[in-house]
């Protein structure tokens, strides 16, 4: 004879119910805000020089995160210039502001990833 427990609907409910409003708050997400791209402001792509090539906003400075290139580029980059910056997700970008802020730069925005920066600054994508 198998004896069987059974778990109360609200031990199942409940983390299903938050789960399913954690998809519809995510999924309803709004668009980003637009970004004006000032002039003289720099688009900074920290990405791999492979991901770079496979596409990249117009206009776009490459400084491989990774490879080391921004670190030590940050000497001979304007601290009082406005840079916005952006990776294949967010993550390098976030890293690499992390650093510059370190070094004293202070006009910085992480526009995410490559789709993200290219929706809120309205730059295409060069391929």
């Amino acid at each position: 004879m198998s004896i069987r427990k059974r778990l109360p609907l609200r031990a199942v409910a409940i983390p299903a119910a938050v789960a399913a409003f954690a998809f519809a708050l995510t999924s309803c997400a709004a668009a980003p805000e637009p970004i004006e791209v000032a002039p003289g402001a720099v688009l900074l792509d920290v990405r791999t020089p492979s991901e770079y090539a496979e596409g990249h906003l117009d206009g776009a400075q490459l400084l491989d995160f990774n490879g080391g290139e921004l670190a030590a580029a940050i000497p001979s980059l304007d601290p009082e210039a406005e840079y916005l910056v952006y990776c294949r997700s967010g993550n390098r970008s976030g890293q690499a502001i992390a650093l510059m802020q370190q070094a004293g730069f202070s006009h910085l925005t992480n526009l995410g990833s490559l789709e993200q920066a290219a929706s809120a600054v309205g730059i295409e994508i060069v391929r």
